[in-house]
């Protein structure tokens, strides 16, 4: 994994949970829970789980007899969910998503909310997700679309490289770059080939700019980018916040978000 996923770190899990987890992340999660089979006994298996906003929703969904295994490569990441979803009937575990501690064929389902963009072998994490799958099991996951068609994302990652012209940071180039022809061409490689891939986007809301824009300079690796640049990252929020207010309003703010729902059967 790269530094930057592995930087969830320290205060990073709750500000991120709690200032990005409901605009960016939970109308995915809700659609990705929709999307599962409806039978007795399921195995799942969550990668990058994250704050556990998608673990949660899924457990929700699926009845008792199912098992839900959630992992995450960031030990921070998997202490604050653990903390975070009381949800019962859940096994928390680390682990990484390009070598994955399972036998295979070990699921039934394999769930993976914006996290294939941050695998160094995307092809080798693709191909882990389907030697862990049952023979008619099925990958539901998400992956960003570009700055341009998400652009709050885009305005954070313009301010930025304004007011950092020399060294920008380029953490947001990660999570928004992942191009969808080298998405398909990873798949194949990685051995799928039932692959449907559903564009999806949502109009988003968050309480104000000022929270959204937190969630950004606090709340995500960036963070540790602006300290090592210097700049307080409060500060930083409020210049943010005050780019964004004219795209999405101030309270509320509104988000335009835009990703892909992959749907893959093995």
């Amino acid at each position: 994994m790269s530094d930057s996923t592995t930087a969830f770190s320290g205060s990073i899990p709750g500000l991120y949970d709690q200032h990005l987890g409901p605009v960016l992340f939970e109308p995915y999660a809700a659609d990705l829970a929709s999307r599962l089979p409806s039978r007795d006994g399921l195995r799942l298996l969550e990668i990058a789980c994250g704050t556990g906003i998608v673990t949660r929703r899924l457990r929700e969904a699926l009845p008792d007899s199912a098992t839900v295994v959630a992992t995450d490569l960031n030990e921070g990441m998997i202490d604050y969910a653990r903390q975070a979803v009381t949800t019962p009937g859940i096994a928390w575990q680390q682990a990484d998503a390009q070598s994955l501690p399972f036998a295979d064929a070990s699921f039934d389902v394999v769930v993976c909310q914006f996290g294939f963009m941050f695998l160094p072998d995307k092809v080798q994490g693709f191909r882990e997700a389907r030697r862990v799958l049952a023979v008619g099991g099925l990958l539901l996951a998400n992956v960003w679309h570009s700055l341009v068609d998400n652009p709050c994302a885009q305005t954070v990652y313009e301010v930025l490289a304004r007011r950092f012209p020399a060294d920008p940071p380029t953490f947001l180039e990660t999570p928004y770059g992942y191009r969808i022809t080298s998405l398909q061409e990873d798949m194949e490689k990685a051995g799928w080939e039932d692959v449907e891939l559903t564009d999806l986007a949502f109009q988003s809301v968050s309480p104000s700019a000022r929270s959204f824009a937190t969630g950004f300079a606090l709340g995500t690796p960036l963070t540790h980018d602006l300290v090592r640049r210097g700049a307080d990252p409060e500060v930083i929020a409020e210049e943010l916040a005050q780019a964004l207010i004219p795209v999405g309003g101030e309270e509320p703010f509104v988000a335009e978000i835009s990703a892909s729902v992959i749907t893959a059967a093995r």
